[in-house]
């Protein structure tokens, strides 16, 4: 029988402890032949804290792994009697995934990381923390997230003018 990937679903926030239970059971019952590899599907992304950006795992089917085996009693039984899974995806039986979702998922895996996760949007009202223009209030006109940059219009002057500043040089108001 050819093993094919199916969705488990786990209590969020428990997806890693989920996936080393099942591979400790697999181990512990001899099932390697029949439970091949067990996945969280996350993706990097750059974040910017404290004037520094990150790359960290994101899930982005938080609550879900995927496994490929193949589906019996014994190992469906292995799964969900597994502690914070909640079951497999499917009405009554477990649905397998097809190969043009699981080739989707595992590419979006490694795509590599994505652009800086932004918290400003064009529109956002904020305030200059630092530089030149420090305690300004103004709002944010273009976001650049690929170089962690905004384009903010404070009025000087009586006119509104661009000031292009760093994400860390500013804070929502």
């Amino acid at each position: 029988m050819a093993k094919k990937w199916y969705v488990v679903h786990t209590y969020s926030g428990y997806e890693d402890k989920v996936k080393a239970s099942i591979e400790e059971k697999v181990k512990a019952y001899h099932l390697t032949d029949k439970i091949a590899r067990i996945i969280i599907p996350t993706e990097k992304v750059i974040e910017l804290r404290n004037k520094k950006k990150y790359e960290v795992g994101r899930k982005f089917y938080p609550g879900y792994i995927l496994v490929e085996m193949d589906l019996d009693d014994e190992t469906w039984h292995l799964i969900k009697n597994t502690p914070r899974v909640t079951g497999f995806i499917g009405k009554t039986k477990p649905v397998a995934l097809t190969d043009d979702e699981v080739e989707l998922i595992i590419n979006q895996m490694q795509e590599g990381p994505a652009p800086t996760k932004s918290r400003f949007e064009k529109g956002d009202s904020v305030k200059i923390i630092e530089g030149p223009f420090t305690n300004w209030v103004g709002y944010v006109d273009e976001v650049d997230a690929d170089h962690s940059r905004l384009k903010v219009m404070v009025t000087i002057f009586g006119r509104q003018t661009p000031v292009e500043l760093s994400f860390y040089q500013v804070e929502k108001t």
